[in-house]
């Protein structure tokens, strides 16, 4: 008896660990996402499964290009996918479609050539701002499709949830996220 009894306690020890290594891996670690809509469209596409990593801006900061998943600032329900374009310090100006970070062009080969960069559907509207320490600027890779800082407005770091790291499903798309180098 005490033999079964020892076995069952270390069924229930052994599952235990398993779900509390699982839970912290989830919520500490890494998170599933899946990408709903057309805003990252053409590197990422509706219904694309992604594993997001959470420990590199416990450990650093976001850089430029970084993919991000984020609480959505105007509705913190749902979380958002955007691309890091200006980070904390910098100044950045849109208009005349072209994005000028610290008065440099921003050299955006994850784009479409024919991809424009607008404030709203005139073309002759610009916004220009300074980024304060933990804010961030973000834009879908599909401009015209995305609800992003030129909407919501500059991003707060304390909303930031994780890096894409890899694209899981489908298939064609798997592999490791690149970061580009500007």
């Amino acid at each position: 008896m005490s033999s079964i009894l020892s076995s069952i306690y270390e069924i229930i020890k052994t599952i235990t660990f398993v779900l509390l290594a699982a839970f912290l891996i989830r919520y500490f670690v890494i998170q599933p996402f899946v990408v709903e809509g057309q805003s990252m469209e053409p590197n990422f596409h509706d219904k694309e499964y992604l594993v997001v990593e959470k420990l590199s801006y416990k450990l650093g900061t976001p850089k430029r290009g970084d993919v991000i998943i984020f609480q959505a600032p105007n509705n913190p329900q749902f979380d958002y996918i955007k691309r890091i374009i200006a980070l904390p310090g910098e100044t950045i100006k849109i208009g005349n479609n072209t994005i000028l970070v610290n008065g440099k062009d921003l050299d955006e080969a994850y784009l479409s050539k024919d991809e424009k960069t607008l404030i709203s559907q005139d073309p002759k509207m610009s916004l220009e701002r300074m980024l304060s320490e933990n804010e961030y600027f973000v834009l879908g890779d599909n401009r015209d499709h995305s609800s992003d800082s030129r909407e919501f407005g500059i991003l707060d770091s304390s909303l930031i949830i994780g890096k894409v790291w890899i694209s899981v499903f489908p298939w064609q798309y798997f592999g490791a996220i690149p970061r580009p180098s500007y």
